[in-house]
C-alpha cells in the first residue's frame, strides 16, 4: 500500500469514527520546535547533566524530595527550552476534531500544555503539566505561564514550603484520577485509536493499542521510526505529526483548508 493510500485509508477511518483516541508523546511536539530531553537530538541524549547524574536520577522523586535544587534545576532547564513553544498544525487538526465530535478525546504524555494551548479539552495529561505548581507540604497551588523571573526553587505563599511542578517525576505514581478516567474512557467504549508521535515504551501508552488490537478496534501509528507498537497497528504511517495530519484533514474536508 502506497503512503496515499495509507492516507486514503486512514482519513476513512477517522471519518467513521465517532470515539477517537489519540495518544501523542514528544514527537508532536517536535513539530513545534520542542526538544526531547534525551531522545537523538535532546537536551540530555546520551551525556550526564552538569552533576554527573542521569537525566532519570536528577528528575527522580527522591532527587526533589532531598535536593529538591538539583531537580528544579534541570527541570527549569527543560522549561526553558519549551518557552514561547506554540502547538502546531497537529495539535490544532486533533482540537478541530475535538470540536466536530465530542468523543475525541487525548492521552499525552507531554508536559507542555501544547495541547490545551491548542484547544482540546477532552485530555488526559498523565503527566501532569509544568504550568501548574503545587506546595510539597500544604494544599496550595497555582498556574503559570512559565518560569521566567521565578525565584528557583519556589517558595510556597502560603506556608514557605518549596513547591513543585505538578508532573510525574522518575520513579513516582501516575495521577490515580487521570489512570482512572483513562479506565473509565476504554470500558465506555472506543472506535479507534490513534498513536502520535510515542515510542510506546510505557506500559499505559501502549496498553490502549494492545486493547484494540484484542478488542478488533482499529489502530493507526504516526511516527517516522519504529516503535513497540509498530508491529500491533492496522495502519501505519512513517511521517511525522506536523506532515501527517495535514493530508488527513485534507481528504476528510475537501473544500476545506487544514487548520492554520
Amino acid at each position: 500500500m502506497t503512503t496515499s493510500d495509507t492516507l486514503d485509508a486512514v482519513a476513512s477511518e477517522i471519518q467513521r469514527a465517532d470515539r477517537i483516541l489519540f495518544i501523542t508523546g514528544a514527537g508532536i511536539s517536535a513539530d513545534s520546535g520542542l526538544p526531547t530531553y534525551r531522545g537523538v537530538g535532546g537536551l540530555y541524549h546520551e551525556r550526564l547533566t552538569s552533576d554527573g547524574l542521569t537525566i532519570e536520577e536528577a528528575l527522580s522523586g527522591p532527587m526533589m524530595a532531598e535536593r529538591p535544587d538539583i531537580a528544579w534545576r534541570y527541570i527549569a532547564e527543560i522549561e526553558a527550552n519549551c518557552r514561547g513553544a506554540r502547538p502546531n498544525i497537529a495539535h490544532r487538526i486533533i482540537a478541530a476534531l475535538e470540536r466536530e465530535r465530542p468523543g475525541v478525546s487525548v492521552l499525552t504524555q507531554n508536559v507542555d500544555g501544547l495541547h490545551r494551548d491548542a484547544g482540546s479539552r477532552n485530555l488526559i495529561e498523565i503527566h501532569g503539566t509544568v504550568h501548574r505548581l503545587r506546595c510539597m507540604e500544604c494544599p496550595h497551588s497555582r498556574n503559570v505561564a512559565d518560569y521566567s523571573g521565578m525565584q528557583i526553587p519556589p517558595q510556597c505563599p502560603v506556608c514557605g514550603a518549596i513547591m513543585r511542578p505538578d508532573v510525574v517525576l522518575f520513579g513516582e505514581m501516575l495521577p490515580e484520577r487521570e489512570t482512572v478516567r483513562l479506565e473509565a474512557m476504554l470500558s465506555s467504549g472506543v472506535e479507534l485509536v490513534v498513536s502520535i508521535g510515542t515510542t510506546s515504551v510505557f506500559p499505559y501508552i501502549a496498553g490502549p493499542v494492545w486493547w484494540a488490537r484484542q478488542a478488533g478496534v482499529p489502530t493507526i501509528e504516526i511516527n517516522p521510526g519504529d516503535t513497540e507498537v509498530s508491529h500491533l497497528v492496522t495502519y501505519r504511517l512513517k511521517m511525522h505529526a506536523a506532515e501527517a495530519m495535514p493530508e488527513i484533514w485534507r481528504r476528510m474536508h475537501p473544500s476545506e483548508p487544514a487548520e492554520g
